[in-house]
């Protein structure tokens, strides 16, 4: 029983290494390029593209629908949505661990899964947890994943693997067992195991995902790090505290379909701020909001709220006062990134990691 469950780990754990024999072993592939240009080898600004994107399963359901993604290189691009949105199919297409129904995409300028063998040598990627042998070290366990590499050098396999492993902090636990690792151990050992190999893009599915805070912050900063060396990391979530503390663009999925695509404070300037007024006479205040012609007036006892548009807050100060109204107090409110994330999605999010 022990040798088939090692072999069913090892295969496991072959999906966090790089260049396999097919694309469907590799949890190593590659960037891409812009969605215009599918289908147009070459360099591109864009790490990862698609073109109409489509996966519809044999029951029908269609888990990925018409998706044009657009990923900046040296970007943390987070792709978020709700659990069931089609990240994961999303992410198995790019890499070809999945054929789509239709759509095109590319990864580094190069179509998938056409340009697999071209590619995945050159992206790490971390797809539904890591698995490794648990009775062999990390050490041991990342010295297996990087002989099946046909790519890698194997006279330099002890440095890389040494280098692998201090990157992610477990140089000091080299030599420890594997199933005595803490879960975000073994996370750090599986986003390791994309890093034996140079890498131009990281993709990352629900890296955070079952940690505890600790384990948590050590891989959030563990991608601020692979950030800062110019790699492109993608990194699936449904947690708000990802984007807000690793991402700098964002793709938001929403029942297959992406729903909102670009720089995350360009998503931060969609939502519209509203002003509001403190008040004795909350439905004096409304009235010159109403007159002022600002949208979406509330009532919320002593305060009143509208949406400020293209106004500013100064004119309506004046023009409450003028109009013999007391101001008690008067702001600017955002919209949060939770405020944001229901509208676009129509479900909250979770938090925290």
């Amino acid at each position: 029983m022990t040798g088939i469950r090692a072999r069913d780990e090892a295969r496991g754990s072959a999906r966090v290494t790089a260049g396999r024999r097919s694309p469907a072993r590799a949890a190593v592939a590659a960037p891409g390029t812009r969605g215009e240009a599918a289908g147009r080898a070459g360099p591109s600004a864009l790490a990862v593209a698609s073109s109409g994107l489509t996966k519809r399963f044999r029951g029908g359901q269609i888990a990925v629908d018409h998706v044009d993604l657009a990923v900046p290189r040296g970007s943390v691009y987070g792709f978020l949505g709700p659990n069931g949105s089609g990240k994961t199919t999303t992410i198995r297409v790019l890499l070809g661990l999945a054929f789509p129904t239709s759509g095109r995409a590319e990864l580094l300028g190069v179509p998938m899964p056409s340009g697999a063998s071209r590619v995945l040598p050159r992206v790490g990627s971390l797809i539904e947890g890591p698995a490794f042998y648990p009775f062999l070290t990390g050490q041991d366990n990342l010295a297996r994943c990087d002989a099946a590499d046909r790519t890698a050098d194997p006279r330099t396999a002890a440095a890389r693997i040494s280098e692998a492993l201090d990157r992610v902090g477990l140089l000091a636990a080299a030599r420890k067992r594997y199933r005595h690792y803490s879960l975000g151990m073994k996370q750090r050992l599986a986003i390791a195991a994309g890093l034996l190999m140079p890498r131009e893009l990281i993709v990352l599915d629900e890296p955070t995902n079952g940690l505890d805070p600790q384990g948590t912050r050590e891989v959030r900063g563990l991608i601020r790090q692979i950030a800062a060396d110019g790699i492109t990391v993608f990194v699936s979530s449904h947690l708000l505290a990802e984007v807000e503390q690793v991402c700098s663009h964002v793709g938001v999925m929403r029942t297959g379909r992406l729903v909102f695509q670009g720089p995350l404070e360009e998503l931060r300037a969609s939502g519209a701020a509203r002003i509001r007024v403190q008040t004795a006479d909350p439905a004096a205040a409304a009235a010159v909001l109403e007159r002022l012609g600002l949208a979406d007036p509330q009532v919320a006892g002593n305060e009143v709220s509208a949406q400020l548009g293209g106004d500013k807050p100064e004119r309506v100060c004046v023009e409450l006062v003028g109009a013999g109204v007391g101001v008690r107090g008067l702001g600017v409110v955002a919209p949060s990134l939770e405020e944001l994330f229901v509208g676009l999605t129509g479900e909250g999010f979770d938090i925290d990691g």
